[in-house]
């Protein structure tokens, strides 16, 4: 059965039905944002009877219901019920109905943004030439319909009465698609312009007023999810629908505002979630889609939980999901259900990374990977602190680190983590995730990892802090001085300058292998010197003072070969230090030989 019909209708009859507010938008909308360059061009096109696009509407009242609102500048009455919703077309429609339907100034910008004010006219006399002239026939005057110049000294133009303007022989676009006052009032004060008025009116205003706008209609049966998807394809703006908006409208729909229990309520000087989950740092990250991600991902396993017990099997059990489709059919009760336990999963998450060494944004490999976490915690609260089950959450977690599993396309991914997660957990003879089933670390992986973006790099990095790698200046461990806001970065160990003049390649140099996390005060001191060179002039600074054996622990630290970084013998600490690395990951993840 088609979901959809096409016809069309009289351009002033769909006004008519939006300025009654029989034609809304769905909350999920953006708002109207056409300049007054592209409000110019869509009335020429119409008045020389140019076709301008198709309208899509929805016929309201079906399965996706959503929060609506009218058109801007139209005021709803306590009667005012949406028969139909504009998914393809509010640009066009909003752009009509405020220069055609309303009497208030029209609020627009410039091309360069700048906020304005305007009533639209046509000057007659140049309207009546035709042709590309039309283009130059449509003035707009400000707010108070006077055109100055000089700095606002003299008047150019005064349409201040309708008097004037049929004196000046300029029409009023607000009175396109009804001109009988206008008409009469020009009787009155210019009877002599009447007949060339009459040609105006025949050849710009029929236009407007036998337009027909093609129309696209989706029945109401249409599906939310094709709703969304169809809205997405046509939509002029060409801006993605965020998941987050399109729950919003539908969960209003149910009297609750899911965009003021994220971002807060500054009326009620309430916080809302985010707000809460941003007292710890790494949290400042999670997106409401993350949200929503993890909500979605218990509700799903809640209903496959109650299809297994229920004897289903197959395609008739549900499956965990943090799909698009599923956040968009779950229902408010669910969110209602979840959304506490869920806003602890992940203030739990926080917890978790922190014993992990990673404390900030800057150090978090995967955004993505909290998602999982902050679901799994949700369900295990403080049991995550058992050291059998810790030991289960971290190898799963750098599992997916440094088998960089987490970079793009991850809803079956994080959904299966769920789900695999908590039943390795619950029972140790359950199959081990199919993330830590997947997850693979070639050696060779660490001569092409240069990016400091990167997931595995951050990991890398976040490990040597943890073995308690120390500064080579502050002798301190680095974790020390990081909680200390001391300047800290990822600077190469031979450096580069020298690297450059021994003929070493940047692509061998510039890896993670020459790299290791140090102070600014460190880094500044090494310079470009040999490696034998600047160990010797960091030992032996006035604030150090350390002999050859100390100062050999503290290079070690990072995993570095002391001797060869004396001997000046990039070839072997670079062995040396990859199979180190190597190593270090290797034990992250639970995969070291014996």
């Amino acid at each position: 059965m088609s979901t959809f019909d096409s016809t069309k209708r009289p351009l002033p009859e769909i006004l008519s039905d939006i300025v009654k507010a029989k034609i809304q938008l769905p909350d999920f909308q953006r708002s109207w944002v056409w300049d007054d360059q592209h409000i110019r061009s869509l009335l020429v096109s119409i008045a020389k009877s140019f076709p301008v696009g198709v309208i899509m509407l929805l016929e309201a009242g079906g399965e996706a219901k959503f929060q609506t609102r009218p058109i801007e500048g139209i005021r709803l009455s306590d009667t005012s019920d949406a028969e139909f919703l504009i998914l393809d077309g509010q640009q066009r429609l909003t752009t009509l109905t405020q220069v055609l339907a309303k009497k208030d100034a029209v609020e627009t910008r410039t091309e360069k943004g700048k906020e304005i004010r305007r009533h639209y006219y046509w000057n007659i006399e140049v309207a009546l030439e035709g042709g590309d002239r039309l283009e130059d026939a449509i003035e707009a005057v400000e707010e108070d319909k006077i055109r100055r110049s000089s700095f606002g000294r003299q008047i150019e133009l005064d349409l201040t009465t309708t008097q004037k303007e049929c004196e000046q022989f300029y029409f009023p676009c607000d009175q396109t698609l009804n001109s009988d006052a206008w008409e009469v009032a020009l009787h009155k004060y210019a009877p002599e312009k009447y007949e060339r008025y009459l040609q105006f009116r025949q050849l710009v205003l029929s236009a407007f007023r036998n337009y027909q706008l093609p129309i696209i209609l989706l029945n109401k049966k249409t599906a939310k999810e094709a709703v969304c998807l169809v809205f997405e394809k046509v939509n002029t703006g060409g801006v993605p629908l965020n998941v987050f908006e399109l729950v919003t409208a539908t969960y209003a729909a149910n009297g609750f505002n899911l965009r003021n229990d994220w971002h807060g309520d500054e009326n009620q000087n309430a916080p809302g979630r985010h707000k809460r989950l941003c007292k710890e740092a790494i949290l400042s990250q999670v997106e409401p889609t993350d949200f929503l991600q993890a909500i979605s991902m218990l509700h799903t396993l809640e209903l496959r939980r109650a299809d297994m017990d229920a004897g289903k099997t197959g395609k008739s059990v549900q499956p965990v999901s943090a799909k698009r489709a599923s956040i968009l059919t779950m229902p408010y009760s669910a969110y209602s259900k979840w959304a506490d336990k869920v806003e602890n999963g992940f203030l739990l998450a926080a917890k978790f990374l922190r014993k992990e060494c990673i404390k900030n944004p800057r150090e978090l490999p995967y955004r993505t990977q909290l998602v999982p976490l902050a679901s799994v915690l949700a369900l295990l609260q403080d049991r995550w602190l058992e050291p059998r089950i810790y030991q289960k959450l971290s190898c799963w977690y750098w599992n997916g680190v440094f088998g960089e599993l987490y970079g793009s396309t991850i809803e079956t991914r994080i959904a299966n983590d769920v789900e695999d997660l908590l039943q390795w957990i619950d029972n140790d003879t359950a199959a081990i995730p199919r993330t830590i089933a997947d997850a693979t670390f070639s050696p060779d992986r660490l001569d092409t990892m240069t990016s400091r973006l990167s997931a595995a790099y951050k990991g890398l990095n976040v490990l040597i802090l943890r073995e308690g790698a120390q500064d080579f200046f502050w002798k301190a461990k680095i974790r020390e001085l990081d909680d200390e806001e001391l300047a800290l970065d990822i600077h190469h160990i031979f450096p580069q300058d020298w690297c450059e003049k021994n003929g070493i390649k940047r692509a061998r140099y510039n890896t993670v292998v020459n790299k290791t996390p140090i102070s600014y005060k460190a880094n500044r001191m090494i310079g470009g010197h040999a490696p034998s060179i600047y160990l010797e002039k960091l030992q032996t600074h006035e604030q150090v003072q350390l002999a050859d054996a100390q100062m050999n622990t503290i290079v070690e630290s990072h995993l570095i070969d002391a001797n060869t970084l004396r001997a000046d013998d990039f070839d072997n600490f670079y062995k040396a230090r990859k199979a180190a690395l190597v190593k270090l990951i290797e034990r992250a993840m639970g995969k070291a030989e014996d």
